[in-house]
């Protein structure tokens, strides 16, 4: 298993890069969108369209599977639109990652090729009021195609000495969430970069996810719901996959073991024998692995404000 990373975008992703030459025509916020598309639509010109019109600084799309269009006649009709193939295996957070060192606004909406997009997906007046408090990540009310609520507020506890999620689908506007459901939000770029971005190690969609959204709180920062802004799928709502695979160890390694002991965080050696049971790799694997994790952390150790025992401690739900 590999090393965990130290810096943002520290995986250099060889790809291809078509368009996106030409600025867009009337930029009305300092916010881009990173566009993640999964597989073929046939509306993906007209959402392109759609977003080219919204006034946002700039509009990236990720393809990884760009056989079922073409891609350079849509470049023709869309040049302020920059379109990006990656050339080997990636994940979501690869494709945000990149998506993220492409732009220059203070703020990047993630969005899915499976959301309905529409030229109301994010406004100029909203996009202020949303990012004047300049939260790490701002997440929108989500409902599935029928238009019934998702669970989009996620609020981490602790059952048996095990961590939780308890999801609820009732939210307030500005209530505190652990993470963005689908990786959909609305993100600071500079705080995403500082963060270290999501980290390629971790090839669970779910624990990919998971672990920078909890790093994010452990260092400080915020993620919060807001109730005026709202996204909805068009097609079917992914499932969320919980299982934990290799790469869950990393996970679990950065974000349930390290203490925050005299204002920085540490993984204390006492805690090698409570991985060990957690681990599957063995004893000499598994000593490595921990090793790994307790100089990332000792590196990092001025960064943690909290761990998830106080974070748990001190969340407040409806706040």
């Amino acid at each position: 298993m590999n090393t965990i990373p130290l810096i943002f975008n520290e995986r250099q992703i060889n790809r291809t890069v078509i368009g996106g030459r030409v600025q867009p025509s009337e930029v009305t916020m300092d916010v881009s969108v990173v566009l993640l598309n999964s597989n073929g639509s046939h509306f993906r010109m007209q959402t392109l369209e759609t977003l080219s019109k919204c006034g946002f600084a700039s509009i990236i799309s990720i393809e990884p599977d760009s056989g079922n269009f073409n891609i350079e006649e849509i470049s023709r009709r869309l040049p302020s639109v920059k379109f990006i193939i990656p050339l080997e295996k990636v994940t979501d957070g690869d494709m945000i990652n990149i998506g993220m060192s492409e732009v220059q606004s203070s703020y990047v909406l993630v969005l899915r090729n499976s959301l309905h997009i529409s030229a109301l997906v994010l406004q100029p007046r909203l996009a202020e009021h949303l990012t004047v408090k300049g939260n790490y990540c701002i997440v929108p009310r989500l409902l599935d195609s029928s238009q019934n609520a998702l669970p989009v507020q996620f609020s981490p506890s602790a059952h048996r000495g095990h961590f939780k999620i308890i999801p609820s689908a009732v939210v307030t506007d500005g209530v505190q969430t652990l993470y963005p459901f689908d990786y959909v939000g609305l993100y600071n770029r500079m705080k995403f970069i500082q963060l270290g971005g999501f980290d390629y190690t971790i090839t669970s969609p779910y624990y990919q996810n998971l672990d920078l959204a909890l790093r994010s709180w452990l260092w400080g920062e915020e993620t919060t719901l807001s109730t005026t802004f709202l996204l909805s799928y068009d097609e079917s709502v992914p499932i969320e996959d919980m299982t934990a695979d290799l790469t869950y160890l990393h996970f679990y390694l950065k974000n349930l073991l390290p203490r925050v002991r005299f204002d920085r965080g540490v993984i204390p050696d006492a805690s090698f024998m409570t991985f060990l049971v957690h681990s599957s790799c063995g004893f000499f694997e598994s000593r490595k692995q921990f090793r790994d994790a307790q100089r990332w952390v000792n590196t990092n150790k001025f960064r943690f404000h909290t761990d998830i025992q106080h974070l748990i401690e001190n969340w407040v739900p409806d706040k």
